[in-house]
């Protein structure tokens, strides 16, 4: 916008008297009216549209497609009856034939020192039952037993008691005993059965 200044003179005097105006009218003889220029406003900012994308309508499928359901099933076989695997049956315990005793062989079994000397250990240990004597008793204890392949005495029985505590005592000092020597058959140490009599006789 154009502004025009007018420019006034001022004269100042000493003691003011008159006043004078002088129009400016003959300097300017005709005004210019200059137009005042509006300034257009700035045009709005373009928005920018989105883009339509035309989605064409589904197309219509005029073919037809056949689908072939004829198909076939087949049943699974059922799995096989589990193989059954007969074992052999075990076999028999083992038992330990029982060895023979033998009462007839080639050799037969001794007392170590011979039977002096056995019948000399048990009259040392041979202890008379009180109750036996006691009771007055006397007379011949035979006991049975085993000769075994290393001379030991074992399978102790009374074939022939008296009683009064004489056949427990028999048997007691028979199983201290030293050891034998074995019977044997054809060369063979082997067991034994032998019957050995004890005599208790009161003195």
């Amino acid at each position: 916008m154009l502004f025009v200044v007018v420019s006034f003179e001022w004269k100042i005097y000493d003691s003011i008297t008159k006043v004078e105006f002088k129009d400016n009218e003959e300097d300017f003889e005709e005004q210019i009216e200059i137009p005042i220029t509006e300034m257009p406003p700035p045009p709005p900012p373009v928005l920018q549209q989105p883009e339509v994308v035309e989605v064409p309508d589904e197309e219509k499928i005029d073919e037809e497609i056949e689908v072939n359901l004829d198909v076939e099933f087949k049943e699974e076989a059922p799995p096989p009856p589990p193989v059954k695997v007969e074992l052999p049956p075990p076999p028999p315990p083992v038992v330990e034939k029982e060895e023979k005793i033998f009462m007839i062989v080639e050799e037969r079994a001794t007392p170590k020192g011979g039977m002096k000397a056995f019948y000399k250990y048990v009259g040392s240990k041979l202890k008379y039952p009180s109750k036996a004597r006691k009771m007055g008793i006397e007379g011949r204890v035979v006991i049975e037993c085993v000769v075994d392949k290393d001379g030991s005495l074992s399978n102790f029985q009374i074939k022939k008691g008296i009683g009064g505590g004489c056949d427990e005592e028999a048997i007691r000092v028979l199983k201290g005993a030293p050891k034998w020597n074995p019977a044997k058959q054809r060369g063979q140490a082997v067991k034994y059965r032998m019957y050995v009599p004890i005599a208790f006789k009161l003195g």
